[in-house]
């Protein structure tokens, strides 16, 4: 929370702040008690078939696939992480910017392509990972080690703190839209048709791709190299790499997935910054997908109130709490501190009928 503030609400922004559910202070909680896991065999089980599955995947990529489906499977997978990096983390998790209701369309049918549940769910979790990271009450927890940190976390029952912390968090904005709720109610519905059938049907139909290819290489095998780019944010991103912003926390700026371009390996500076629409400050791979994809809808006027970091916010940031390591100079949360506020940048503005 700011300094000298009373307000004990919770909220999405930092994980500095002093917990008021737990007897601890966050800053002295960066820990796991070691509880025992318990384990959900039918989510190991499905995740060791996806994976088996995803390698003959590829096989039939190198092998067998149309030259159609070779080029066009690194788009696929593009646009499927643009559901959850654009949709459900900058727009609706962290409120960086807003978009109009073709746009939450685009976004909610990419989000629910990508199958990393509902909008709904996946914010929620998110923001109590940002208030709560390296704790137990973090769905993620990266004390846990690498593999609880990527994969692992899916595969057991939650920590008792990530159930008490979630119901905790603010989420009266996701409940008040309704095309989120829509999406939350009939997500069983959905999700197969999108994630799986269209992938599988489109190829064959459309450039006459057999039906084996198309299952195991646009469905699967798409979805699989989705989840584990994603899920690279959670585990390499918070262990291995730099803190040029601040060197107290354990998100860092991660080499492997800021090559991809995947818009999500500037992982220290989003921790610092979760309130920026970039997820990044400056350089020749912050300009990823995932913000151009905005960008564009922000020139057609479908995504405005962009927010983002003044260069001298970053530049004074760094100073204090980074590493050394910083490389160049270049919303809305109850706990945002006054001054940041009044030092963002927000662009294609739209005023409120």
């Amino acid at each position: 929370m700011p300094p000298n503030s009373n307000d004990t609400s919770t909220g999405v922004l930092f994980e500095s702040d002093v917990d008021v559910g737990l007897t601890k202070d966050l800053t002295n909680l960066r820990t796991t008690d070691g509880s025992k896991l318990e384990l959900v065999w039918l989510n190991i089980v499905l995740f060791v078939i996806l994976h088996v599955s995803s390698v003959y995947g590829v096989w039939l990529l190198f092998t067998e696939a149309t030259w159609t489906t070779v080029l066009l499977f690194a788009p696929a997978l593009v646009i499927t992480i643009l559901g959850v990096s654009g949709g459900a983390h900058r727009l609706w998790a962290h409120r960086t910017f807003k978009a109009n209701t073709p746009l939450k369309l685009i976004f909610l049918f990419l989000n629910t392509l990508a199958f990393q549940d509902a909008v709904y769910y996946w914010a929620r979790d998110h923001r109590v990972h940002h208030k709560y990271t390296e704790t137990d009450a973090d769905p993620y927890n990266s004390q846990r080690g690498w593999f609880f940190a990527h994969i692992g976390w899916l595969c057991c029952r939650k920590h008792p703190e990530v159930v008490e912390k979630g119901k905790q968090i603010d989420l009266s904005d996701l409940e008040a839209d309704p095309l989120v709720m829509f999406q939350k109610k009939y997500y069983l519905w959905l999700m197969p048709v999108i994630c799986f059938v269209l992938p599988t049907a489109l190829p064959m139909y459309l450039w006459g791709e057999s039906l084996n290819t198309s299952w195991h290489v646009m469905a699967l095998l798409r979805w699989c190299v989705s989840l584990n780019l994603i899920w690279m944010v959670n585990s390499s991103a918070h262990m291995f790499g730099m803190k040029p912003y601040d060197k107290n926390i354990c998100p860092v700026d991660q080499g492997f997935l800021i090559s991809f371009h995947v818009g999500e390996g500037y992982h220290n500076y989003h921790h610092v910054f979760p309130w920026d629409y970039k997820s990044a400050e400056l350089g020749p791979c912050s300009q990823d997908a995932t913000t151009k994809f905005i960008d564009f809808f922000a020139y057609l006027g479908w995504a405005y109130d962009l927010k983002s970091v003044s260069l001298d916010m970053v530049r004074q940031r760094a100073l204090r709490t980074g590493d050394g390591s910083h490389p160049v100079w270049g919303w809305g949360d109850k706990d945002q501190k006054s001054e940041d506020i009044g030092d963002t940048t927000i662009t294609h503005q739209r005023k409120e009928a």
